[in-house]
Parts: C-alpha cells; sequence; structure tokens
C-alpha cells in the first residue's frame, strides 16, 4: 500500500511513533488528535500492514565499547542472484556488520560495521570479509564522527509531496 493511501492520521501516527517508539497509545492518540481505542486499532493496522516493522531502542554504541566504525565497499567476483544471496546470508550472520546494502556503482555492497577495537575490526576484516566466498575487493572507510543519524523518512517531505500531488 503506497503512502498516499494512509490518510494523514496514519502518517501523523507513524511520524510520533518514528520519533518515539515509547510513547504510550492514550499518548499518542492525543498527539494524533483521536480516541484511544481507534489509535491502538490504527497502530494494529499499520504493523500488520507492514509499514511499522518493530521497534527497538537507539543505543549508544561507543558508551557500550564500540568505539569503532567502519564501511565496508564490497565488490563481489560474481553477482549472478544466487551469489548475491549468499552474500548477503553471510552479512546477516556476521554480528559486526550492522546493516548491508546492495548498490549500483563501482561496489556491489556497502556494509556498516561497528566493533569494539580496531584490532577486532581487522580481524573480522582478514579472516573474514576478505576471505568470503566471491569476495574480490574491499575498501573501508573508518567513521571519525558522525553529524547526523535520523531514523526512518522524513514525513514533513511527504506530506509536502502529498499536498503538490492533490
Amino acid at each position: 500500500m503506497p503512502a498516499t493511501r494512509l490518510d494523514e492520521i496514519d502518517r501523523k501516527i507513524l511520524a510520533e511513533l518514528q520519533a518515539d517508539g515509547r510513547m504510550t497509545n492514550v499518548e499518542l492518540a492525543k498527539r494524533v488528535g483521536i480516541s484511544a481505542p481507534p489509535c491502538l486499532r490504527r497502530v494494529r493496522t499499520l504493523e500488520e500492514s507492514g509499514y511499522i516493522q518493530g521497534y527497538h531502542a537507539k543505543v549508544d554504541a561507543r558508551e557500550l565499547g564500540f568505539e569503532v566504525q567502519v564501511y565496508a565497499m564490497v565488490g563481489l567476483q560474481s553477482q549472478a542472484e544466487a551469489d548475491l544471496s549468499s552474500f548477503e546470508a553471510r552479512c546477516r550472520a556476521w554480528p559486526l556488520v550492522r546493516e548491508c546494502h546492495m548498490l549500483n556503482g563501482e561496489v556491489d555492497f556497502i556494509l556498516k560495521c561497528v566493533a569494539p577495537d580496531l584490532s577486532t575490526f581487522q580481524r573480522f576484516l582478514t579472516e573474514e570479509l576478505t576471505a568470503a566466498e566471491n569476495v574480490g575487493s574491499v575498501k573501508t572507510s573508518l567513521v571519525i564522527r558522525g553529524a547526523k543519524d535520523e531514523p526512518g523518512v522524513p514525513f514533513d517531505v511527504l506530506e509536502d509531496r502529498l499536498k503538490k500531488s492533490a
């Protein structure tokens, strides 16, 4: 179901939950301007429809001792669908890989990795990632600092687009 099929209240619910997934249903209902029972029904429908894929806490990796964040750009030797799927499955199994995205362009995948220290990441890089079947090249970039880390989508841009198309 595309975003245009969602009404304004559904989009407000999604925006509010994206900003704070811990609020109570009563608080959410108040923020979007409806009573609690229909708000809860709408949230359940949004979950069942796949608009809400889950809830999680945003933890501070550095506070937990994960001092190293690295982006790894991976080139595969073969881009056959079976080989792409196999690499994606392998990425899902590696705990240090937190995100894996297939790209169009010079590299096949970009991986966001975290590690407690550089030697742990180096061991992963040399013993697992570069040694993995079908991996042809790996280029890494160490994150020095982050300037922005926003989850989800910009709902204000969505609302502006919907207003222009109406």
